[in-house]
């Protein structure tokens, strides 16, 4: 009711961060909120979340409890840098299939001649 554009469910920098359960009350909320106020606040679940295969989850959920509305950077981001690398590397699998080890991922290192 302050005014927020985005809620998030931790900093990243704890023990414990993003968890379904959790995000998906938030989610909820966000739902209650917009139906109350018609007004919509974006959510970005922050850690835990460091492979492709769980942003898709959380995308699902999103898309599930909110609809295609929130499914964009201006509602939904996620907070999780480790995330990245993992999307790489699913991406140099899809194109070459064989998967890349760290030193050949951008963020894990240096990309010898490009990929």
């Amino acid at each position: 009711m302050a005014g927020s554009d985005f809620i998030k469910t931790s900093t990243g920098k704890e023990t414990e961060n993003a968890t379904l359960p959790v995000s998906l009350t938030m989610i909820r909320a966000l739902r209650e909120f917009h139906d109350a106020t018609d007004i919509k606040v974006g959510f970005k679940p922050a850690g835990g979340i460091s492979t492709a295969k769980d942003a898709v989850v959380y995308l699902s959920m999103i898309k599930e409890e909110l609809g295609d509305d929130w499914l964009n950077n201006d509602y939904f981001r996620f907070g999780a840098s480790s995330l990245l690398m993992d999307v790489e590397r699913q991406l140099y699998h899809h194109a070459t299939g064989e998967y890349a080890s760290d030193h050949y991922m951008p963020m894990g290192g240096s990309v010898p001649g490009g990929y």
